[in-house]
């Protein structure tokens, strides 16, 4: 009998073993509820905004047009040290009012290139003399659409990582041109054609491909349409995202499309700026812009900022090429991420919002985010911060801005805590290192316990924490080492009072 106990007892540690989660020393987000005790856990699931810093570019040459858009940013390294790169298209809408002509060139689409060497607070437009554009190449633009003597849309560049690259395509774009194909350079500025990527989709968004360095494989997410299955606005087809993966970046899997879960709508997203997070690379996140057309005009549209530059794109009063959906479509943008690359959480709530009613906004073009989250120095001198862009203006016959957002580090959605006090906690977890960090913010009143318990009742405690800091190493009351806990099934509380908790990680 007493051999039975013991072997029952070891089944029953073993099947608890297997059952926690193996987290090791990666980061731990809050967006989703993968690693917490929902019959626990209390505090509430809190989805944050990036806040308006200010404008960091205007594109007021002529060649930048009235349509500046699809930004993309590439962190580089030279012997000057870091600094990021950025591509985006430049172009005018060949049904704009009477004088854009004048203004801004809307005879084809240019890709044109900026660079910062400050982490994103200020930007410089180096002239590279690629281009010419009206009898001179004193500009910053490295393609046209006489590069390739063919029509092509969009542009998005990104340095590849992958150790066996060749360093003569360390640099590749992804463009719209004989279907969605790739472009290699040395040095990212002198691309050169390579070859096709796919042809089964549309195209016509920012199409994104790089290199996942911890399943070493690559990732391709492209625009494609489907049937329409919500007839919330009258849509027609469906504006989608599909996803393939490839070894050498030539031969793909088949695309699939997004999976966001048997219970989701099905609504139409453009854009999509998907990427490996910076600060845990295994997951992916995104901001796909969402694609809201309705059926026709209605009286609220009157309302709206630039009736009559809404009309005109829309071909009224013209018969310069306008269609109805330049007045019709609005646009915003909303937060995915994935644990794996096919299958993302979505938060329908918007992430970026067009924003209080303005001369030049609520039109199709707004909360198009630039690829590449941007790691910049706070301002106050405390933890860095995040920094999105977008531009603003679209089409709207006037120089466009990029503006700058700012967000904290894991800041997209958080467990929160009233004053009454509430609780995050884990599923059982096996983690690996010595310290325990949480990202975490408190009123000056406010308060967080940390709790490590493991299956036999064993457990560490904290210190009361107060503050606010992207990385605190937790300290612990008891004397114990949190190494101790290390390697076994644990399930960590977090007591918070007048808190928020947006991730946590072992080291």
């Amino acid at each position: 009998m007493q051999r039975m106990l013991i072997l029952c007892a070891c089944l029953c540690a073993t099947s608890v073993l297997r059952a926690a989660l193996p987290v090791a020393d990666r980061l731990q987000v809050l967006w989703d509820d993968h690693v917490l005790d929902m019959e626990k856990t209390t505090a509430s699931r809190i989805v944050h905004h990036p806040e308006y810093v200010g404008v960091a570019m205007t594109h007021e040459q002529p060649w930048e047009g009235d349509g500046c858009d699809f930004h993309c940013i590439v962190p580089d390294r030279d012997e000057s040290g870091e600094f990021l790169r950025m591509y985006y298209l430049g172009w005018a809408i060949k049904c704009g009012w009477k004088d854009v002509k004048e203004r801004f060139s809307a005879d084809g689409v240019r890709v044109c290139y900026a660079e910062s060497r400050d982490g994103g607070l200020t930007w410089k437009k180096p002239s590279l003399g690629l281009v010419e554009f009206r009898g001179s190449k004193d500009n910053n633009c490295l393609l046209d659409r006489k590069s390739f003597n063919a029509g092509w849309d969009n542009f998005m560049v990104f340095k590849d990582e992958n150790p066996a690259c060749p360093p003569d395509e360390r640099y590749k774009g992804v463009a719209a041109h004989k279907g969605l194909s790739c472009f290699l350079s040395a040095d990212g500025i002198h691309f050169r054609y390579g070859w096709t990527l796919t042809r089964d989709g549309a195209f016509d968004s920012l199409n994104v491909g790089f290199w996942d360095k911890t399943r070493k494989e690559y990732h391709l997410y492209f625009r494609a349409l489907h049937d329409v299955k919500s007839e919330r606005n009258g849509d027609l087809k469906m504006r989608d995202v599909r996803h393939c993966v490839s070894k050498d970046f030539k031969t793909w899997t088949t695309p699939a499309l997004l999976d966001f879960g048997k219970d989701a709508e099905d609504y139409a997203l453009y854009t999509n700026v998907i990427e490996p997070y910076f600060r845990e690379p295994s997951i992916f996140v995104g901001f796909p812009s969402r694609y809201v057309q309705r059926r026709s005009w209605t009286p609220n549209y009157d309302r709206l900022p630039s009736v009559e530059k809404r009309k005109w794109r829309m071909g009224i009063g013209h018969t310069n090429g306008g269609h109805p959906r330049y007045g019709l479509v609005l646009t915003d943008c909303v937060f995915i991420f994935s644990r794996d690359g096919q299958s993302f959480f979505r938060e329908d709530e918007a992430f970026m919002r067009p924003g209080p009613e303005n001369p030049d906004n609520w039109v199709y073009g707004d909360c198009y985010p630039a690829r590449t989250l941007v790691r910049t120095p706070s301002p106050v001198g405390g933890d860095d911060e995040l920094s999105i862009f977008t531009f603003d203006r679209h089409w709207s016959g006037l120089a466009s801005n990029l503006n700058r957002y700012r967000l904290r580090q894991d800041g997209f959605i958080s467990r929160r805590a009233t004053y009454a006090g509430q609780k995050v906690v884990t599923k059982p977890l096996v983690f690996s290192g010595s310290e325990l960090l949480v990202n975490f913010s408190t009123s000056a009143r406010g308060r967080m316990f940390v709790t490590i318990q493991d299956e036999s009742g064993n457990s560490l405690r904290s210190v009361e924490l107060f503050g606010d800091k992207v990385d605190r190493p937790v300290d612990f009351a008891s004397g114990g080492k949190v190494s101790d806990f290390a390697g076994k099934p644990v399930v960590v509380e977090f007591d918070m009072s007048d808190a928020d908790l947006y991730s946590f990680r072992f080291r």
